[in-house]
């Protein structure tokens, strides 16, 4: 099976590649970025910019399966700059998977495009996207996940989209950096009364759902496709214990002092506003969006992904958080 997978050096898509290797796939992974270590483990790549229709042709032609991981996550920056990133370049996937007959395409999309700024307790993919929309990354993110969605066709090529939350995992360059940059520095902060219920997944178990989403396709299409699904861990947690936990694993002070939900959420809008009349391209210290997201429950129910996909998480949370045990963090 020859499997393309955009966005190969990214932190999932690396994952996602290193699985399909293990399962001796033709792996073609596409970024901007070299991945020597990738390349050593037997993928091949292909380096360029999927707003470049001539290169996903060549690249995907031939490919019995399409990942597309690659987007441009974030809270600040442009709408186009969103807009080119991750609704064109998914159009550009997407035609392209048309144009060469790919059976199945697999989008990473974010449990972000269900949230509207109020609390999320247990919900499921009924859950609609919301009228407004907080920042551009979900507002783009669902676009393109309708519109790959919609591309579903019975006896053609089958689609399905994945919302995994909050991804983490040993080398994570993202979330756990962050969280322990500003902890260190003295500026994170408890944002609320403290309570609020998150769900996470780690990276093995995020790069493993889409392998399932393969397997499914393949072997019950009619009762896998055309769909939107959560993954989680499976293991709802406080928000800011699993915080704190994070912070000691890595050897980092876990935040204690706090901050009122309508006073962060107040001084992210005042913040966004002066970011944007002085034109600041920076992202500012705080928006709506994390005010929202950091106080917020964000708990789903991965039922449909269990029952139609065969998803179950292959590490636990006690364990996934060893995996981080004695990890190189820069401090």
């Amino acid at each position: 099976m020859r499997v393309v997978v955009t966005g190969c050096s990214g932190f999932l898509g690396g994952e996602i590649v290193r699985q399909l290797l293990q399962r001796d796939c033709e792996v073609v992974g596409l970024s901007r970025r070299e991945t020597p270590d990738l390349v050593r483990s037997g993928m091949t790549h292909h380096r360029g910019d999927l707003l470049d229709q001539t290169y996903l042709s060549r690249v995907i032609a031939g490919a019995d399966v399409v990942i597309h991981t690659a987007a441009v996550a974030g809270v600040w920056g442009s709408w186009q700059h969103y807009f080119d990133n991750n609704v064109v370049a998914s159009r550009n996937v997407l035609n392209a998977c048309q144009e060469f007959g790919v059976s199945q395409l697999v989008y990473t999309s974010s449990p972000s495009v269900t949230f509207d700024g109020n609390d999320q307790r247990d919900v499921d993919e009924s859950e609609p996207y919301p009228e407004t929309w907080m920042c551009h990354y979900p507002h783009t993110k669902s676009i393109a996940e309708s519109e790959i969605l919609a591309a579903d066709q019975p006896g053609g090529m089958r689609t399905v989209s994945l919302r995994p939350h909050l991804i983490w995992g040993p080398n994570d360059p993202h979330l756990i950096p962050r969280v322990l940059q500003r902890a260190r520095s003295g500026r994170l902060r408890i944002i609320g009364d403290g309570n609020n219920v998150i769900d996470t997944v780690h990276v093995t178990n995020a790069a493993a759902a889409h392998l399932d989403a393969i397997d499914a396709l393949r072997s019950r299409p009619d009762e896998a496709a055309g769909r939107a699904y959560f993954i989680t861990q499976d293991e709802p947690v406080n928000c800011w214990d699993w915080i704190a936990k994070l912070c000691r694993v890595h050897g980092v002070d876990p935040p204690t002092k706090s901050i009122s939900f309508a006073a962060a959420y107040r001084i992210g809008a005042v913040l966004e506003t002066v970011y944007r009349v002085t034109g600041r391209s920076s992202e500012p210290p705080m928006t709506r969006f994390v005010a929202s997201q950091l106080a917020k429950d964000h708990s789903f129910d991965i039922k449909a992904a269990k029952e139609r996909l065969g998803y179950r998480p292959r590490i636990n949370m006690e364990a996934g958080l060893q995996t981080l045990d004695g990890e190189s963090v820069d401090r």
